[in-house]
C-alpha cells in the first residue's frame, strides 16, 4: 500500500532493462489492474524494450445503474443515457488519481511526459481521453478502447492545446453491448472534427480485446515508444 494517499494501488509490470517508457492502462468498471495485467505478452512488443506498463485499480464506490452495489469504478454511472451518463464530480476526483500517476512517472521516476502513453477501456478510456486532452503537458499517445467521451456529444473543458497533435488510437467492437458502437465513433468523429489526430478502428467483437487487437496495439505503442 502506498502511503500517498493520491497513489493508487497498481499492478506494475517492468521491462527486463532500464524503463525509458510507460503505458498507464486503466481497466473499466468492476474490474481491476489484474484484469488487464496479462496482455503485456499479447502485444509482441519487441524483446528488450524499456516501456513499464502500469495496472491501477480504481477506487471502490456505490454504481447507481448497478443497484448501488459497491465495486471498482472511476465514476458513478447514473443511467443508461450516453449523453448524461457519467457523474461528472466523480469524474474530475479520478482526474486528479490518474494525474498524480503520470506525475509521478514525471517527477519520481524521470520519465518525460513525450514517453508517457495514457490507456484505458471502458470507463478507463473515458478516463484517459478526459484525462489526456486536458493534461498540460505533452504524451506520447492516449488510447481509448470501447469508450465514450463523458459528455457524449461535447468535448472536455478545459482542454490542453500541447495534446492537440497527440496521436489517439480509439478502437471499438462492432458487436458491442454495453456502450454502444455510435457513442465511440462519435467521439472520434467530434475529435476528428476539431483538429485531434485521432485513429478510428472496429473489430469484429463484443465489449472485450482481442489477440489481433492487442497485436495491432503492440505496433502502435512500439512505433510510439521505441525510438
Amino acid at each position: 500500500m502506498t502511503k500517498n494517499k493520491l497513489l493508487l494501488d497498481r499492478i506494475t509490470i517492468e521491462p527486463k532493462t532500464t524503463a525509458t517508457a510507460c503505458v498507464i492502462w486503466l481497466h473499466g468498471l468492476g474490474d481491476s489492474g489484474a484484469g488487464f495485467a496479462p496482455v503485456v505478452p499479447l502485444l509482441n512488443i519487441p524483446e528488450g524494450h524499456g516501456i513499464r506498463f502500469i495496472f491501477p485499480n480504481a477506487p471502490e464506490q456505490p454504481v447507481t445503474i448497478n443497484n448501488g452495489f459497491v465495486m471498482p469504478s472511476w465514476y458513478d454511472i447514473n443511467n443508461n443515457n450516453l449523453h448524461n451518463r457519467a457523474d461528472m464530480a466523480g469524474v474530475m476526483i479520478s482526474e486528479v488519481l490518474v494525474r498524480a500517476l503520470i506525475n509521478e512517472q514525471i517527477n519520481d521516476n524521470g520519465i518525460d511526459a513525450s514517453n508517457i502513453v495514457l490507456a484505458g477501456f471502458s470507463q478507463g478510456g473515458v478516463m484517459s481521453l478526459f484525462t489526456g486532452l486536458r493534461f498540460e503537458h505533452k504524451l506520447a499517445g492516449i488510447m481509448a478502447l470501447s469508450c465514450y467521451l463523458p459528455i457524449k456529444d461535447k468535448l472536455p473543458d478545459a482542454l490542453s492545446p500541447v495534446n492537440k497533435d497527440t496521436p489517439i488510437l480509439q478502437n471499438h467492437g462492432e458487436q458491442d453491448n454495453v456502450v454502444p458502437l455510435s457513442s465511440g465513433k462519435m467521439a472520434n468523429e467530434l475529435l476528428k472534427s476539431n483538429g485531434y489526430n485521432a485513429q478510428w478502428k472496429t473489430y469484429h467483437m463484443p465489449h472485450s480485446v482481442l489477440p489481433e487487437q492487442l497485436n495491432d496495439i503492440g505496433l502502435w505503442l512500439t512505433k510510439l515508444l521505441i525510438k
